[in-house]
């Protein structure tokens, strides 16, 4: 009996211990749950496949990929839009770009000039706003595109600072080919169509309406003539000074509402960003924090630093990708540092898909590899919309992981704000989920039943995941007239459009189960599936669902609010000294790591 005793008490020894500890690892879940910092890192046109996480062989990508291995990576992770600025607003609000009018019913669905008055309305909600209001610490640092001011030059209404950020160290457009010297432009095409040959018919018309005065076939008062003349004249000494200028007036860094550097320098700017990302996060090692780190890498122009310059396999692309992944490393070398990163949800994504069309005028490829899905940026196929996926948070999320689920970038929004013990929206749709109890495997399934995927402000496609079966069907309404046709893309206008003789409409809608044909090669037919009507039956009952839940906003990305306004112009000196100047100082990177 004795014995008994004995071994009896050590049972309920190590049975005590086993509870102590198993409420001790509790505990450090539940504080690193409660309060935790959020870094969100978000590439720009980075493809799917250019990481080796998700099957890339060539391009060294060893820190995102750490992500993977230490985290959840998300295989059916979905951009709300194929472009930048709608894309980027979802994100930021949880909502359907559709809802706050951040959806172009023009051909241009994106902010070109840093003198437009589109931008993201004050009236909606971001997560940086609802983090601030929890007493946490925010701040932007690299590409907004969102917007800047609304009636004044210094007005900031559409400004990160007016959005719940405390500190903002970036650009307010967006990298293009024309801030580089010797990049070549993205407007030449354009403004050859839509200025230049207009032009040229008005002037041969006064030209040929001098001619017939002159010769009294008709009467035209003088008068007239010289008004028309004056106009046209205006109009292209506007256009050429606009377009011969517009590296200074649009390619710009800007710290808070004071612009240090315009035009912008490439000189070791993914160091400077990855500067003030670590100093941030430095500053605020004691309190809560939300960081976005939105790169301008890897949209076009292309740049690398000296020390990545050549260095990969893939040209000046894989060079800029590989010094992207360089900057995560160094992230997650200051969480380290610090002891941050059990406490900090890390999150890493692409704001669309791979720009394949991008090719330089020397021929190189300068887009990105979207796997094995078709099409890319501007465009609903999957090479379009489905985008990295990688969340990292130790002791909290599985490490390994790979879910392929449905979930959206949109999903954002409500995680981190119900992570901060914010309250969400209740006056409005929110049309992001929560992704914790997915990450942490308490549910199998995505709330995402339906997604809807938009070409601007065009319903294009919707996907729809049943919840009794693994299919994820997909429809489209209407797809992208490639160019040429046989090829992957719209060579010839760059990027695809949304309306017009750009598009072709289908009657019956084409449908693809992504499960068995994640390609999007073969669309399915009465014959090849025998669901197909009530497949199209159900997601009709859902896009009337989904078009009655909308309501009418200004159009933020209006003919109107696009335009270059000239008195709405951001200059650090003034427009007759070309607005220059450089407060940004690169000589403090002499102490800054770069290897």
């Amino acid at each position: 009996v004795f014995h008994l005793f004995l071994h009896t008490r050590k049972k309920m020894r190590f049975l005590l211990f086993l509870i102590i500890w198993q409420c001790a690892i509790n505990s450090v879940k539940t504080h690193s749950a409660s309060n935790p910092n959020f870094i969100l890192l978000m590439a720009d046109d980075l493809g799917i496949g250019d990481l080796g996480c998700y099957g890339n062989r060539t391009l060294r990508t060893p820190n995102i990929d750490r992500l993977s291995e230490k985290g959840v990576t998300l295989t059916q992770h979905i951009a709300a839009s194929p472009l930048c600025t709608p894309s980027r607003a979802a994100f930021l609000t949880g909502r359907y770009p559709i809802r706050s009018g951040m959806a172009a019913f023009s051909r241009v669905g994106v902010f070109l000039f840093s003198a437009s008055s589109g931008g993201l309305p004050s009236e909606e909600i971001t997560f940086s706003k609802l983090l601030k209001q929890r007493g946490y610490a925010t701040a932007l640092i690299g590409k907004w595109h969102l917007g800047m001011n609304c009636e004044r030059s210094n007005d900031f209404c559409h400004h990160p600072l007016s959005h719940g950020f405390d500190y903002f160290y970036g650009l307010t457009v967006t990298n293009l080919r024309d801030c580089k010297p010797g990049q070549g432009s993205v407007f030449l095409k354009g403004v050859q169509k839509s200025v230049v040959i207009p032009v040229e018919i008005a002037g041969i018309t006064l030209v040929s309406l001098v001619i017939v005065q002159y010769i009294g076939l008709l009467k035209v008062p003088f008068q007239a003539l010289g008004y028309c003349l004056l106009i046209t004249a205006l109009s292209l000494a506007v256009l050429i000074f606009f377009f011969s200028h517009f590296r200074h007036l649009n390619c710009f860094l800007m710290r808070d509402h004071e612009i240090i550097q315009q035009p912008l320098s490439y000189v070791n700017l993914t160091q400077r960003l990855t500067k003030e990302a670590m100093q941030f996060i430095g500053r605020n090692t004691d309190s809560p924090f939300l960081l976005v780190l939105s790169y301008l890498h890897v949209h076009t122009a292309l740049y690398a630093s000296k020390n990545f310059r050549g260095k990969s396999k893939h040209g000046l692309y894989g060079d800029a990708v590989e010094e992207m992944d360089w900057s995560v490393g160094q992230i997650l070398d200051v969480l380290e540092k610090y002891n941050l990163s059990n406490k900090t949800l890390l999150y890493f994504t692409s704001d669309q898909g791979a720009h394949v069309e991008e090719i330089s005028s020397s021929g190189e490829v300068h887009g990105g590899y979207n796997g094995i899905y078709k099409g890319g940026k501007s465009t609903n196929w999957e090479g379009g919309i489905r985008v990295p996926g990688l969340l990292h948070w130790p002791g909290v999320i599985e490490a390994g992981a790979y879910i392929d689920e449905p979930t959206s970038n949109m999903d954002i929004f409500p995680t981190i704000v119900k992570l901060a013990e914010a309250q969400l929206p209740s006056d409005r749709i929110i049309d992001g989920h929560d992704l914790m109890p997915l990450l942490q495997g308490k549910v199998t399934r995505s709330k995402h039943e339906f997604l809807f995927h938009y070409c601007n402000a065009y319903l294009n496609a919707v996907r729809w995941h049943p919840g009794n079966s693994e299919s994820v069907w997909k429809v489209f309404f209407f797809t992208p007239n490639f160019s040429p046709e046989d090829s992957n893309g719209c060579y010839d206008s760059h990027v695809c459009f949304c309306h017009g003789g750009f598009i072709t409409w289908h009657d019956p809608p084409l449908l693809f189960d992504l499960s068995r044909d994640p390609e999007e090669k073969v669309p399915l037919t009465p014959e090849t599936e025998s669901h197909f009507y009530e497949i199209l039956r159900v997601i009709n009952l859902a896009v009337g669902n989904h078009t009655r839940s909308l309501h009418a906003v200004p159009d933020q990305l209006s003919w109107d609010n696009l335009l270059w306004k000239p008195w709405l112009q951001p200059c650090c000196s003034s427009l007759f000294q070309s607005c220059y100047c450089d407060y940004d100082s690169e000589g403090s990177l002499s102490e800054f790591h770069l290897g």
